[in-house]
């Protein structure tokens, strides 16, 4: 198993994205350095880390500097914490990739806190919420049509 930390927005939106993937044996929503992350426990053997990376930068604006739609601040800042040489040298070249632009800091975990309680499970246990339908359905809806393939039930 290995560990990574994105920073994509809210973490009610990261985690329930996060969730669905096959491979993805944990999603813990909390903090790094005051950024709303999610911590991802994942099997290499089941999903690539290249494919993380992918369904990563489709959910969230990465361009935008602490600000993820109606969601302004620092806390919302774009941001991947690596736990393996590999991970950091595959998101370098991702982001390369995606050209001049890009504001998503690049560094490797830190002290990782486990955010509190009610934001854990947030979509699932709150999925009829104002936030969650307008916000996090069409997100969910794009990783379901895009990534059919990587969702737990694809082929």
């Amino acid at each position: 198993m290995e560990i990574v930390v994105f920073g994509g927005g809210c973490f009610w939106c990261t985690e329930a994205v996060f969730q669905q993937l096959k491979g993805v044996k944990s999603v813990m929503p909390g903090y790094v350095d005051g950024i709303e992350v999610i911590r991802i426990e994942f099997d290499p053997k089941k999903v690539k880390f290249h494919d993380l990376l992918t369904v990563f930068f489709a959910t969230h604006d990465p361009t935008s500097r602490d600000r993820q739609g109606a969601d302004v601040g620092p806390q919302y800042r774009s941001a991947i914490s690596y736990t393996t040489d590999y991970q950091k040298k595959d998101a370098e070249r991702f982001i390369g990739e995606l050209g001049p632009g890009i504001v998503t800091e690049l560094k490797p975990l830190g002290k990782f806190s486990p955010a509190e309680e009610e934001h854990h499970n947030y979509y699932k246990n709150n999925s009829s919420a104002p936030y969650c339908q307008m916000v996090i359905n069409p997100k969910l809806q794009k990783v379901q049509e895009k990534f059919y393939d990587l969702l737990n039930n694809g082929h």
